[in-house]
């Protein structure tokens, strides 16, 4: 298909896989790790030695006149050159190693920049809020505008990495997650992850096979949204064996209601008043991708505190997302795929082998990315446990997590936006009534089954974060 995203997910269920140590190197999940890790480690390293990442982690000032912006960017036209070429090396050496050339990745790149920085000040004028110019989804619906109106040339889209934006920025999620805040509500996170996934891939495969669907198509739409999305068609496309083009219908499926949800969930959270915790568990539960949902739980978190009626802050949107999405749903991708298998490769022979399903798929198609974040939290929380509180805010949260995050930013901002890029509305169109159908009957079942366990039954715990 023409379309970036899809072209990614494609060519990542086509590759074979990469397995030993082999993978350490040749896989995004591991490199996303590296960098996001690594940021974190400098960071600390310079705390440690009296300087700090805050130089290097510039972002647009609150802005209200057009002069304030413009002696902004005056003052700080170095640090944002500085901030676009080490952004340019990390992910240059990243994507050498996967086998991309780089001379087009930093062309594409240097205009993906260019256009952050755009967004990102926009989002930072005083009266954003008002116009819900936030900037996720100001990047969002600028790259849908700029996709669906013009014709980019190929090479631009090898800037457009939005798997590997994400997955960075979610190691650096990590460093800003106390290790014991995911201790604590880790549990009830894969209580309610796990309920709402098995009854969304059920009602999924129920009505695919119902509109006559194959079985490994259904169950492929199924796993895309009841795990996480993209990588979980991607995953369980090929361990069930199912057809090349199953897993581009999922994924186009996933992706046109990802979009649809990252303007809804915060449209209707906004509306329903929801604390901004309890906000965030449900996002996280309704989601269908780690980057659309990350975008709505950003975009209702900035409203957390500022608009009447919405209680909390935005970091409790995004802890309660995370810990929703990522602890709770996209670490069972592996597991979901093995058990898929081998129901493929014992029932479904005749219509296909799907290959003996093996224990090590669970860690084969296990997102390693989720290993970084939980490292990143661990090492943060080791870091500065030394620390009483009084220090840890009038020193630590300033020189290091506050960097942080800021560069958090920045990977979303790069992923929201390569999104909108990457995504033409006539592909979309492609995938068929059918598959839409019957992924629609699961989107009605996870939004409101997400919204009864995260407004009612798990509500208090979402609303204590």
């Amino acid at each position: 298909m023409n379309n970036g995203v899809m072209t990614l997910g494609e060519a990542q269920a086509a590759r074979p896989p990469v397995a030993g140590w082999r993978e350490f190197w040749l896989k995004e999940d591991w490199w996303a790790n590296w960098l996001g890790l690594g940021i974190v480690l400098i960071a600390y390293a310079l705390f440690a030695s009296g300087s700090s990442l805050k130089w290097l982690a510039v972002t647009p000032a609150k802005w209200s006149t057009f002069t304030e912006l413009v002696q902004h960017f005056t003052h700080n036209a170095v640090r944002y050159v500085a901030l676009y070429l080490a952004w340019s090396l990390i992910l240059a050496a990243a994507l050498l190693a996967l086998g991309f050339g780089i001379r087009r990745f930093i062309v594409s790149f240097t205009l993906l920049y260019v256009i952050s920085v755009a967004v990102f000040a926009l989002g930072q004028w005083t009266q954003a809020s008002h116009y819900n110019l936030e900037p996720p989804l100001v990047a969002l619906f600028l790259g849908l505008i700029l996709s669906n109106t013009t014709r980019w040339p190929g090479a631009l889209s090898d800037g457009f990495r939005v798997d590997l934006y994400i997955k960075i920025g979610i190691v650096l999620l990590g460093a800003t997650l106390p290790f014991t805040l995911i201790v604590w509500a880790g549990p009830v996170a894969i209580l309610q992850a796990s309920i709402v996934s098995l009854v969304t891939f059920f009602v999924i495969y129920a009505v695919a096979r119902r509109l006559g669907l194959e079985q490994r198509l259904a169950a492929t739409l199924g796993a895309g949204g009841a795990v996480c999305g993209v990588s979980a068609a991607i995953a369980v496309s090929g361990a069930v064996g199912a057809r090349r083009q199953d897993a581009s219908i999922a994924i186009t499926t996933v992706i046109l209601w990802a979009i649809v949800m990252i303007f809804l969930l915060p449209l209707v959270a906004r509306w329903l008043q929801l604390p901004a915790g309890v906000a965030g568990a449900w996002i996280g539960t309704s989601e269908f991708a780690d980057a659309a949902g990350l975008a709505a739980a950003q975009t209702y978190g900035n409203l957390a505190g500022h608009v009447p009626g919405i209680a909390g802050n935005a970091e409790q949107t995004l802890a309660a997302f995370t810990l929703m999405k990522v602890v709770g749903r996209d670490v069972w991708i592996g597991i979901w795929a093995f058990v898929l298998a081998l129901v493929a490769a014992t029932y479904w022979q005749q219509s296909g082998p799907a290959g003996k399903p093996d224990a090590t798929q669970i860690w084969g198609r296990f997102p390693k990315f989720v290993l970084g974040f939980f490292a990143a939290s661990l090492l943060l929380t080791w870091v500065t446990s030394g620390y009483s509180l009084k220090d840890y805010n009038a020193h630590v949260a300033p020189a290091v997590v506050a960097p942080i995050k800021d560069l958090r930013t920045w990977a979303f901002i790069f992923c929201f936006l390569s999104i909108g890029l990457t995504t033409r509305f006539r592909d979309l169109a492609r995938a068929g009534a059918r598959p839409f159908f019957a992924f629609s009957a699961g989107v009605v079942v996870n939004v409101i089954l997400g919204y009864f366990l995260s407004v009612w039954v798990f509500a208090p715990h979402w609303r204590s974060l």
